[in-house]
């Protein structure tokens, strides 16, 4: 086993990462940019040390600075926890030329999955469904209206090095496919350095459901279950749960033998996740396979019992795995909401600021993974994740239950969160009643905001109403006596209001 484990991550996944190391006895080793030094992360660390600016290039991204804080600080592995270089291949290899064990798959995995193209060529080899469309990226316009035609609009164009929805365009049909490449592959050329984008039939309003697989270095490979990750917004996701609602023992079986056979396909190692796409039909088709440990972790490892972070140091440290497929078992249902630092009344703008008040929720089936404190800053540098509040329960109804009544108790003062986002889909009719897709919430929200719209159009008719009726009907005499009492009453109000407060 490892003695000394450096997290080259930060908030609070470098904060759970820490914990499972100290649970199994091994010393943590914290990295931390300028803006970091006082977080929870590096407080709770055995050792902590600088690596630069907050800019995540300077700092969290800085290979050779992070190597060398393992090389000084004595570590023998490093665990990338999820982001920054945790499906960087180039980071896994220099560990390895490092002479440092990289919790996680090898370079070579890593690239065998990092490229969408070369991960479909590789399922269409594995026998493993994906969906309808090319398996390279197109070269000219010609090619896309080509395939187009030949599979069917509406299609989607996707960066082949993507991930969160960067380079990815729907198109409805032939007019805007020139426009959305243009704009697919400059994107794509922006966010990963690679303007490579493929084409495939767009599954509309599709379920979006991930296997959770672990491989040992050993030839052993099994499934944990499912997890639904259906609620997303702008291709990212929000609220994900376990099992799925509409996943049965059959379908369990045939998705986790298909992941299985992804991950043996890409001599796959430790934790990863296949993501698949499901039609209504409940057909389902390979999406992608993130090499490393996914935010979400936490719904499987309530419903299964094991702790996703011990086994990867585990199997990291040559340990084969301890249990068979036979003996994995499913019992009762999680959900995990993300919880940002961001106003879902202002576009979901971000918020940064000091943490003045922090209320956490806990009781029976709670759990919060969380990396802030009270009168913590919170930077605008990363990603606005800050904590993840999971309700557990026996059934979905319970989970829904407990998860509703932890929301109510938890407060976060100083700064914007969603809370409330979370607060009104557990309250969504559609929500209680598994009707999900990867549409669901833009739906929610939309009907939202023509409630409100609908609502306030009402009332400013009404009061309309009300004034042209007492213009029409009150004598000329009497209507500057109603104007007046009614300004007089304003007024009265507000002083009232001003003593109070003084």
């Amino acid at each position: 086993m490892f003695k000394k484990i450096l997290i080259a991550n930060r908030g609070e996944i470098a904060l759970r990462v820490l914990r499972a190391c100290h649970e199994l006895g091994i010393s943590a080793v914290a990295v931390y940019s300028d803006v970091d030094r006082a977080s929870l992360h590096v407080r709770k660390a055995d050792e902590s040390y600088p690596i630069g600016p907050a800019a995540s290039s300077e700092s969290y991204l800085n290979i050779p600075k992070i190597l060398d804080v393992a090389r000084r600080s004595g570590a023998d592995a490093i665990h990338p926890g999820y982001g920054f270089l945790s499906e960087n291949a180039r980071f896994a290899q220099a560990c390895a030329d490092a002479g440092v064990k990289f919790i996680g798959p090898t370079a070579a995995a890593m690239d065998a999955m990092g490229s969408k193209t070369r991960a479909r060529q590789a399922m269409e080899k594995a026998g493993v469904p994906f969906v309808p469309g090319t398996s390279r990226g197109v070269e000219s316009l010609e090619e896309a209206e080509q395939v187009a035609a030949r599979i069917g609009y509406p299609v989607m164009l996707k960066a082949a090095a993507g991930g969160g929805g960067k380079g990815m365009r729907l198109v409805q049909v032939a007019n805007d496919l020139k426009g959305a490449l243009e704009s697919a592959r400059s994107e794509a050329q922006r966010s990963f350095g690679d303007s490579e984008v493929y084409i495939e039939k767009a599954i509309i309003n599709p379920r979006h459901i991930e296997m959770q697989v672990l491989a040992d270095e050993h030839g052993h490979t099994v499934y944990l279950g499912e997890r639904e990750c259906s609620l997303q917004r702008r291709h990212q996701k929000v609220l994900e749960e376990a099992p799925s609602p509409i996943v049965d023992a059959e379908m369990r079986r045939r998705m986790g033998e298909a992941a299985v056979r992804v991950a043996r396909a890409a001599g796959y190692t430790n934790a990863g996740t296949v993501e698949f796409l499901v039609d209504q039909h409940k057909n389902f088709y390979f999406l992608e396979m993130n090499t490393r440990l996914q935010v979400e972790h936490p719904v499987t490892e309530l419903i299964t019992g094991l702790d996703l972070v011990h086994l990867q140091i585990r199997i990291a440290a040559g340990e084969r795995l301890p249990f068979t497929q036979e003996e994995v078992q499913i019992r009762g249902h999680a959900i995990e909401c993300r919880i940002y630092a961001e106003d879902p009344d202002n576009n979901y703008f971000p918020s940064p600021g000091k943490i003045a008040l922090l209320l956490e929720p806990s009781g029976p089936g709670i759990r919060l993974d969380s990396g802030m404190y009270e009168g913590w800053n919170v930077p605008i540098d990363y990603d606005p994740l800050l904590a993840k509040l999971i309700g557990y329960g026996a059934d979905r109804e319970q989970a829904i239950s407990r998860l509703a009544r932890a929301l109510n108790e938890y407060f976060v003062g100083g700064i914007k969160t969603n809370i409330s986002l979370f607060r009104r889909i557990l309250r969504d009719k559609d929500f209680i009643a598994a009707k999900l897709d990867t549409g669901f919430l833009d739906r929610m929200l939309k009907q939202s905001e023509d409630k409100a719209v609908d609502s306030n159009a009402v009332n400013v008719a009404a009061v309309a109403a009300g004034v042209f009726a007492a213009l029409s009907t009150t004598p000329s005499h009497a209507t500057s006596t109603v104007t007046n009492e009614a300004i007089s009453n304003w007024k009265t109000a507000s002083r009232r209001e001003a003593l109070r407060s003084e």
